[in-house]
């Protein structure tokens, strides 16, 4: 005789609990909706824009922790190719500037329970970790789009700090305001 419980089985353990999962879904859908208004705004020519969709997934990884935050990030990251026009040259590089990049916008969460200054630093170590993917990408592939007599790797740092400087200032302000306003915390 078979008989059903509610209790979930022993056999069976969900990664993400049915709540996690949904705000997932809808941080990650908010990201690709701002990320779609950011690129129409501004854009460079071989991609990088002021993204304003890392705000969302910075604010689930300092909800949630870093493995929530690095996991909507990949998932972001895999929207963001999809919403935008790029020039993929190699496997390598699609995993370095899509899924890896906004994976590192997860590192966000390990400051969580910082002192107050927590969130804003958690921005600045995820910003980091995506300019090293950028840069690490536009040095191997993008080296050719350099200046004559410009190192590849003054040309990647520069290219790539030309946008994340300002994208990571912005969404640290924003991430700021958020905790001041202690919406980060509401639903918990």
């Amino acid at each position: 005789m078979i008989t059903q419980t509610n209790q979930p089985s022993k056999l069976y353990k969900p990664i993400f609990q049915t709540k996690i999962l949904s705000e997932i879904i809808i941080f990650v859908a908010l990201a690709g909706a701002l990320s779609l208004i950011s690129h129409s705004f501004f854009s460079l020519p071989q991609g990088g824009s002021i993204n304003l969709g890392m705000v969302p997934i910075l604010w689930l990884a300092i909800r949630r922790g870093p493995k929530i935050g690095i996991f909507a990030g990949v998932v972001f990251g895999f929207v963001d190719f999809a919403l935008t026009p790029s020039s993929i040259v190699h496997p390598l590089q699609l995993i370095l500037d899509y899924p890896l990049a906004f994976a590192c916008l997860g590192l966000a969460g390990l400051f969580r329970n910082l002192t107050a200054a927590g969130p804003a630093i958690g921005v600045l170590v995820a910003g980091a970790g995506r300019f090293v993917c950028h840069f690490a990408s536009g040095v191997v592939f993008f080296a050719m789009y350099a200046p004559e007599g410009v190192s590849p790797l003054v040309y990647s740092a520069i290219y790539n700090a030309s946008y994340l400087v300002p994208a990571i200032a912005v969404c640290a302000a924003i991430i700021l305001i958020l905790q001041k306003s202690k919406i980060l915390d509401i639903y918990k």
